[in-house]
């Protein structure tokens, strides 16, 4: 699966951004908030992604990138979320945000930072929809692979598959047509990709591509 990242679109064009977006491969659409706080930089906010909201045709995949993500569960609720992201190194009380998200009719996923070990997801793994891997440190767009990070995907793979988890292992950051065919190969259900895509001159030819490395 293939989840465009909305932060390197072109914010002067959204309308035109989701139009290729709507009629492309894509099977969710990534929204990273974040609050310059918890990442060292300022994304957009519930008023920007209500109007997003409208005219994006496939499921919203939103990542908080922020600290005390369980205050914004009605805020992502109403934008019609299919998932939402919460970050382990945010959320103390990780197990009770998780089924806060579920009761609000949400798919929740928890998202590790690349010096966090896929150990202290143990005893939450089988709770989760979504498990989103860091390949990058959060916060900016266009950041260079951490190559350690297909290791990482493989030892979560075979945690997920010895727990009897459904849940699903989607990996952000530096992925390319190259990236992308590693961290699918050791394990990945979903890419995101940001400026990958929506620099290209045919962002659609990108998605294309990337939803092709499961073909």
């Amino acid at each position: 699966m293939i989840s465009p990242s909305l932060l390197s679109a072109d914010f002067s064009d959204l309308k035109s951004e989701m139009q290729w977006f709507n009629g492309s491969t894509a099977d969710w659409l990534h929204i990273d908030v974040m609050d310059g706080v918890f990442v060292p930089n300022i994304s957009f906010g519930f008023p920007v992604l209500k109007h997003v909201a409208k005219i994006c045709q496939k499921p919203l995949d939103v990542h908080l990138m922020i600290v005390q993500p369980e205050k914004f569960i009605e805020e992502v609720r109403d934008l019609g979320a299919h998932i939402m992201n919460v970050h382990y190194e945010a959320c103390p009380h990780l197990h009770r945000v998780i089924g806060q998200i579920h009761e609000a009719g949400m798919k929740a996923g928890v998202t590790i930072c690349p010096a966090t070990p896929v150990s202290v997801l143990e005893d939450i793994v089988y709770d989760v929809d979504l498990v989103l891997v860091m390949s990058v440190n959060p916060g900016f767009g266009g950041q260079r692979f951490i190559p350690h990070s297909a290791d990482k995907v493989r030892r979560l793979r075979k945690m997920i598959d010895s727990s009897g988890s459904n849940a699903l292992i989607e990996v952000d950051g530096g992925i390319n047509g190259d990236t992308g065919r590693i961290m699918k190969d050791a394990g990945a259900d979903v890419l995101v990709a940001g400026s990958y895509i929506f620099g290209s001159p045919d962002p659609a030819a990108r998605c294309a591509e990337l939803s092709g490395l499961w073909k």
